[in-house]
Parts: C-alpha cells; structure tokens; sequence
C-alpha cells in the first residue's frame, strides 16, 4: 500500500507539470479540421511507471460509458468473482390439499439473468412441489435497493425513453421490462406480434403504411402508448407510420413494470395448470417467510463481460447498486448489507467507491458518479483518476476478468468496427464511450514494443458527434500503438524449408 500512495505521488507531480503537454501532430491536425480546440481533450499515457504524455489530464471531464471501467472493476474487487445477484420465491403460507394459503412473495435480488425463462422455472419448481393454487396475492418485493423505484417520477433521459439503453434497473427486473414487438407489413395491413405474452396486454396499431424504404423504417416511429381499458387490461398502441412490405422487430420499455410481472406471472401460473386467487401489489417478504424457489445468476465475470463488450447501461447500472445493497457470501455468492438508517443505495455505492479509490492512492475529488453507466449529464472523472484506476486492474488479483470484459479494437464489442487498419488492431483492448457531445475511451494498448500501455482520451464539445471525436481519440490510439518502434537488427532471413 505504501508504494501505491509513494508512486501516485510522483505520478500526480508527473501530471501536474505535464498537464499542458502537446497533443501528437496526427491528433492536434484532426481537431484543427473539425474545428475543435486542445481545450476540448483530456489524454493520459502512461507506460509502466512512466508518464508518456499528459493534456489536461487532471481536468474532470464527462467520460460517457467508459464510467463502467470504474463500476465494473469495483465490483470484482469488492464482490469477488463468485457473486451472484439471485431472485427467490417466499412465503409463510401453509401448504394444504395444493393450497398455498397466504401470499406469495417474489423477492428481487439483482438478478442479472432474471428473464422470462427463468421466472417459468421458479414456477414450475413450485407446481411440482405440489402448490396448485396460490389463495393470497402476488407480493413483488423490491426493497433490496432504496429507494425501491428509481425510475418513477425521473425524467427521460432523451427523446428516447422506450429504449433499452434508457432503462432504469430495480431489484427485481424481468427481460428488463422489455417487449419485443414483430411488426410485419404488406401493402394494405401490418401484422404485429409481441414476445413475451402477457396476460391482459395486447399490442395494436395506429401506424400509417407508407411507400418508403425498409431500412428508414425508424424514421417514422414515434412513442407507443398504453392504454388501460375499462376492464383493466392493457393495449400497447403503436403510433407514426411504417414502410409498406417491411418486416422489423423493435424492442420497447413501455409497460409500467407491476403490470409487466403481474402479466407474465398470470399467464406462465396459468398455462402451469395453476391459480391465483389475490391481486399484485408491492411489499416485503415477512420475516418468517420460507424459500420456496430460487434462481442464482451467471457468476460477476461473465455480466461484467455483459457490460462492458456491448456497453449495457441497465447491467453496469445494477452492479453500481448492488455495491450499495449486497456483500460477497461465499456459499451463496451474495447477500444484503445490514441496513443503515437513513442511507440511499446510491449514498452507499458511492461511498465504497471512493473508499475503494482512496485506499489506491487515486484522489477523488472532482469525481461524480450518478449511475455508474455514464448515461449521465452530470458523471464527471478526469483522466488521472481513470487512469488510476486502470493501472490497478492490471494488479488486481482479477485482472484476467477485467482485461476480457473489454472491447478488442477491430474484432468484437463496441470496437469491432474500429481501428481497422491500425496496428491496434486485434490487440488494443479499450472500452467506448459517446453521448451527443462526448467521445472517450479508456484501457489498454501495447506499442510496437509489445510494451502495456495506459491510455485515457475524452473529447467533451458540441462538435464532438458525427464521428469528429471518434477520430480525435482513435488517432491517439493509433499513435500509442505505433509508438516506442523496436530497432530491427539487420539480418538475412532464414530460407524457408519447401513444403511437399
């Protein structure tokens, strides 16, 4: 510990005087044609111990998704690789003649794989342990994180709050509120299927069929909505127009989320040959609840792989809770925190943390984390602190873990159609980042010597869309990758065997 604090200190005072050191030519040209100043990057390179190039480094800058680097290393930090958010079934009801008499309380544990699929297993662990009929109501038990609902009352985030993208995470969250809407059109009618199907919920259309092209069909969507008739059930109603002889699938957030599970449940129950009797409402498992059925997530490797390779928001916004609300347990990979009197979850993530910095020699002021996913106006860190931080993923005991979640330029995740032609190619490992004036990335990067290198680079400016950032921040990829050339000795080659 006490050489981490020694070497953050010499590598701050590194900063301090580098701070305005010159951007390489290939970036600096790059921003003079897409109107862009110096001002706009923060860019940290850092080989080994030694600092390569430094401008604006110490700056918080918004770093849009490279912020799941922060989420996601502390979690296999904090939580270990063998956490595992889990969903269970509850009640304190007794069993008689296939009467659960009482409620039945589905409890959220920051399942990352709680889906459709998984609920009908939890199910039928309940019919074949003889439970027929449930006599009381459906218990939806999200008390895990607090407050419990995020996403009431908060403001879209964009012109875009259907997406998935925008998705705010609860404890227990199935397919992620998501419906998968087919739509399918001929000349004079668009036929509309939607997966998974739920009880008292349809999905109808007031879309106009128009002569455009398939592939602009997006430019015709507008917000569905949904409309609770007076019977109480539920249409999904899709508005705005559509090609003619298109066929899509769209994946909509739409559904208020009770009424989602109450759906789900329903018909998955009933298709089960089961009945239940009471209504849905929220609450909490009673204390002398027994566990009736559970499902166990994929171990935290494998979801933060999740988030980082395709940039998940949902996914790195449920670790960046579970870090206020869970604890490793090595039997069974996770449980609540003891609760503390008027502390948020977020209050609590926050806090571990900044611990989890500060214990690595990584000063965190200026830092702000919202969500920990980077869909955020407000998410500040400058490329200092990220760099901070990445050196430490190279010395954590879970570096392996770490260094796979991340995108492989020119190969797979968010990079795989970047730096093609660049020797950072298939060795680069960096995670992305973009919002409207934003461009980051964030990882790692070997030269021409093979040689680890530490790179940060955020472009913050109005200018920064339409691929202008990207460029910026690929370039100084690039330049890293081609840096620090190995001398090659001047040697005839070996002649190469015939092959028969």
């Amino acid at each position: 510990m006490l050489r981490q604090l020694a070497l953050a200190t010499v590598l701050f005072a590194c900063f301090s005087q580098a701070a305005r050191a010159q951007l390489p030519e290939p970036v600096a040209q790059l921003l003079a044609q897409n109107g862009m100043t110096p001002d706009a990057v923060g860019a940290l390179v850092l080989r080994g111990d030694q600092v390569v190039l430094a401008h604006g480094a110490e700056r918080p800058m918004q770093p849009a998704s490279t912020m799941k680097l922060v989420t996601t290393l502390v979690s296999l930090e904090q939580l270990g690789p063998v956490f595992r958010g889990r969903t269970e079934l509850l009640s304190n009801g007794e069993l008689k003649n296939g009467v659960l008499q009482g409620d039945l309380v589905l409890r959220g544990g920051a399942d990352a794989d709680l889906s459709d699929e998984v609920l009908e297993g939890m199910l039928r662990a309940l019919h074949n342990a003889g439970i027929k009929r449930i006599a009381g109501n459906l218990v939806l038990d999200r008390s895990l994180f607090q407050p419990a609902r995020l996403d009431v009352g908060l403001p879209p985030f964009d012109e875009s709050p259907e997406a998935y993208y925008n998705v705010i995470p609860d404890a227990l969250l199935i397919n992620k509120n998501m419906l998968q809407l087919d739509m399918r059109s001929t000349d004079k009618r668009l036929q509309l299927e939607m997966q998974p199907a739920l009880a008292g919920v349809t999905v109808a259309s007031a879309m106009t069929l128009i002569d455009a092209d398939c592939m602009t069909w997006e430019n015709g969507w507008k917000l569905p909505q949904t409309v609770r008739g007076a019977d109480g059930k539920l249409k999904v109603l899709l508005q705005g127009t559509y090609p003619k002889n298109c066929a899509r699938s769209n994946s909509v957030n739409v559904l208020e989320r009770d009424d989602y599970i109450d759906g789900l449940f329903r018909l998955q129950w009933k298709q089960l040959g089961g009945k239940l009797s009471g209504k849905t409402v929220t609450g909490t498992a009673p204390l002398d609840a027994r566990l009736l059925a559970e499902h166990r997530a994929r171990a935290l490797p494998e979801v933060v792989r999740d988030t980082n390779k395709p940039s998940d928001n949902a996914l790195a916004r449920t670790l960046f809770l579970s870090l206020g609300a869970l604890e490793a347990d090595p039997v069974l990979g996770s449980r609540p925190l003891p609760p503390l009197a008027d502390q948020t979850t977020y209050t609590r993530a926050d806090a571990a943390i900044r611990s989890w910095m500060r214990a690595r020699g990584i000063d965190d002021s200026g830092f702000v984390i919202e969500n920990g996913s980077g869909l955020s106006r407000i998410e500040r860190i400058s490329p200092v602190q990220m760099g901070g931080l990445l050196r430490a993923g190279l010395r954590s005991n879970w570096a392996p873990e770490f260094l796979a979640s991340m995108p492989i330029a020119a190969l797979d995740g968010t990079m795989r159609r970047r730096l093609g032609g660049s020797p950072a190619a298939g060795r680069a490992r960096l995670k992305t980042g973009t919002l409207r004036n934003v461009v980051a990335v964030a990882g790692y990067v070997p030269d021409a010597n093979g040689v680890q290198n530490v790179v940060v680079a955020m472009v913050n400016d109005e200018l920064a869309g339409e691929g202008r950032g990207r460029a910026v921040v690929d370039a100084l990829v690039d330049w890293v990758a081609r840096s620090g050339a190995a001398v090659v000795p001047n040697v005839a080659p070996t002649p190469v065997a015939a092959q028969p």
